[in-house]
């Protein structure tokens, strides 16, 4: 049975294996990010008004909730709830998953892997590269979603997987949840990744990214709502919130 655990044993973990050189003027690189973090705040507020007005106005005015897809995707995301918040959690696969983002990113951003250990109580990489997307990807990164779309890919090059769609959505629902409870409970618990580049900044970057990815997600399994409403969506928000900032700014300086 994996075993329960407070928080992964990963302090020091995603380790880098060679030291920089120091600079004789530096600028805290937390400082910076935690300024970076303050500058998306407006995006991430404009996005999450234009995501949830558009799946409100999808799900209501044009009845997205009677969809199958819909249905499919709801029914696997709340299996997997049940089974997150009743049954043992299954740790070595969270932790597997979440060293193998690592790992895949790395490779993706020109590193190497040295070694790669996975355990139910925790796990960590050694690598000669880590940076920001590094760090955060395995809290932005649903890995087993993007398997589940891979793998229905694949097959479909081979064989018809129509009769098969509505499994591929229950499954898609089931990995995304199990990519949100997994991250929402872990940190929430800490976790030393986002030390990297500040709690704030981490945080902020992990909200922008997962959100994104459910616009996405809007987007294709919506036909209402097309890219180019999406954007024409967000530009008007973010006109409204350029105005509001405008006249908030008018009255304190009068």
């Amino acid at each position: 049975m994996p075993k329960r655990t407070g928080t992964l044993k990963r302090r020091g973990r995603l380790n880098v294996a060679m030291a920089a050189e120091a600079s004789p003027v530096t600028v805290p690189t937390r400082l910076v990010k935690a300024v970076v973090g303050l500058f998306l705040l407006p995006p991430a507020w404009i996005l999450t008004q234009t995501f949830f007005g558009a799946f409100a106005w999808v799900t209501v005015e044009k009845e997205f909730w009677l969809n199958d897809a819909f249905w499919f995707f709801a029914l696997g995301g709340i299996l997997w709830s049940i089974a997150f918040f009743s049954l043992p959690r299954p740790m070595w696969v969270y932790v597997f998953g979440h060293e193998l983002t690592h790992a895949l990113w790395v490779w993706l951003m020109g590193g190497r892997v040295r070694k790669f250990h996975v355990a139910s109580d925790g796990g960590h990489i050694l690598t000669n590269k880590v940076n920001t997307w590094i760090a955060l990807a395995p809290y932005f990164f649903p890995l087993y979603s993007l398997l589940v779309f891979a793998v229905y890919f694949l097959l479909g090059l081979f064989v018809d997987v129509t009769p098969y769609v509505w499994w591929f959505y229950g499954a898609l629902g089931f990995t995304w949840a199990f990519h949100l409870t997994f991250t929402c409970s872990m940190i929430s618990k800490g976790q030393s990744d986002l030390e990297y580049g500040g709690h704030f900044f981490s945080l902020m970057v992990i909200y922008l990214v997962n959100l994104l990815l459910l616009s996405v997600m809007l987007i294709v399994g919506s036909p209402e709502i097309s890219l180019s409403l999406f954007a024409r969506e967000f530009f008007h928000n973010a006109m409204d919130f350029t105005n509001l900032v405008t006249q908030l700014l008018q009255q304190i300086r009068f």
